[in-house]
């Protein structure tokens, strides 16, 4: 099979590989926020609560994560699935999973400003809300961006995971021409096109990572 007959046919599990990675980020991003202030809460349940769910997500394997929301609500709840659920199962594994990891790289974060600043908006009229918004996330996202592009590179890797549950996203597309032609051709294609994807993710983040240098 010619080269360009291959990157034509990898193009279509590309697009699914990148509405993976962005519908996880779009989703653990704010979800991981969420479970760091339970983490972070003063109410013992929750935080215990918070600490479990952590650390299961961050203990097991995302494979085995994918295969058990993706079956689980036929075995246990009985319930048929329609094929479209087999994308929405991935987006819902890769969102809890990561959103347990990103929860700890912000609980890092809030805990390394320092509690003055807290006290210095209240005697400035900063409600609580505004304080944390205005004043504290600001620094926190320069000090945990290092962290989050780890994770957001790993993630690029990871939707390749997704062939778990037949969802042909690149790296599936890629094996079943390499089986089809008894050819490495398409699965090095494919590996250039996560190198590419993560040589343009790295650059994005550093950009990022350059803007909010006024901080120091």
């Amino acid at each position: 099979m010619i080269l360009s007959t291959v990157i034509e046919q990898l193009l279509s599990g590309m697009i699914t590989s990148i509405e993976i990675f962005l519908l996880t980020l779009l989703f653990s991003l704010p979800l991981g926020l969420l479970i760091a202030g339970g983490r972070m809460s003063k109410f013992a349940p929750l935080r215990w609560l918070m600490k479990i769910y952590i650390s299961i997500m961050r203990g097991t394997p995302l494979m085995l994560q994918l295969i058990v929301v993706f079956f689980a609500p036929y075995y246990i709840f009985g319930m048929s699935l329609s094929p479209d659920y087999r994308f929405i199962a991935v987006i819902i594994a890769f969102t809890i999973n990561y959103a347990a990891y990103f929860a700890e790289i912000y609980r890092g974060g809030i805990e390394s400003i320092n509690s003055g600043q807290y006290e210095a908006a209240q005697v400035l009229g900063y409600s609580k809300i505004e304080t944390f918004f205005i004043i504290i996330m600001p620094q926190v996202f320069k000090v945990i961006l290092p962290s989050v592009t780890n994770e957001v590179i790993t993630l690029v890797k990871d939707t390749s995971l997704s062939f778990v549950i037949a969802i042909p996203e690149m790296f599936t597309v890629a094996k079943q021409i390499a089986a089809a032609d008894s050819s490495i051709a398409a699965l090095l294609v494919a590996g250039l096109f996560y190198y590419i994807f993560n040589i343009v993710v790295a650059f994005v983040m550093e950009h990022l990572e350059n803007r909010m240098n006024y901080y120091e």
